[in-house]
């Protein structure tokens, strides 16, 4: 879907922009590091300690904005759903349709394993196993 191509191209861009930001601030701190290393020895236990300090500082920083852009539900995680969910939303209802007007039960998705796309809501049965159970 050309739909599909345009979000899918904008949500690589947003992606590669905050990917570029983190290996900045990486590469930042590999520098901090490298630099910690070298000078290390001719510090004092104070200074050594707020350098070191310093460094568990930016790493944590850089842990967090990974979490943040690209962690479970981060903002690349939101940023697909924003861009990618019409679409889906889009396809489901174009099936739907389909579905009801061929009078299909199941419409299923075999792409990735077999998923049930659609099904005709007068065939789920889950009232009445609930009633069977005595939960309803």
């Amino acid at each position: 879907m050309p739909d599909y191509k345009v979000a899918q191209t904008q949500l690589d861009e947003v992606a590669n922009s905050w990917q570029k930001d983190v290996d900045g601030k990486q590469e930042e701190l590999d520098k901090m590091y490298q630099n910690f290393e070298a000078e290390q020895v001719m510090l004092t236990e104070e200074l050594r300690k707020k350098r070191e300090d310093q460094l568990y500082n930016k790493e944590k920083e850089l842990r967090d904005l990974q979490r943040k852009r690209f962690g479970f539900e981060g903002d690349l995680f939101k940023k697909r759903q924003e861009l990618i969910k019409p679409i889906q939303d889009k396809v489901y209802n174009a099936v739907q349709k389909m579905a009801v007007t061929r009078g299909y039960d199941f419409v299923l998705d075999k792409s990735e394993g077999i998923t049930i796309i659609f099904a005709d809501p007068k065939l789920d049965k889950s009232e009445d196993v609930l009633k069977d159970l005595g939960i309803r």
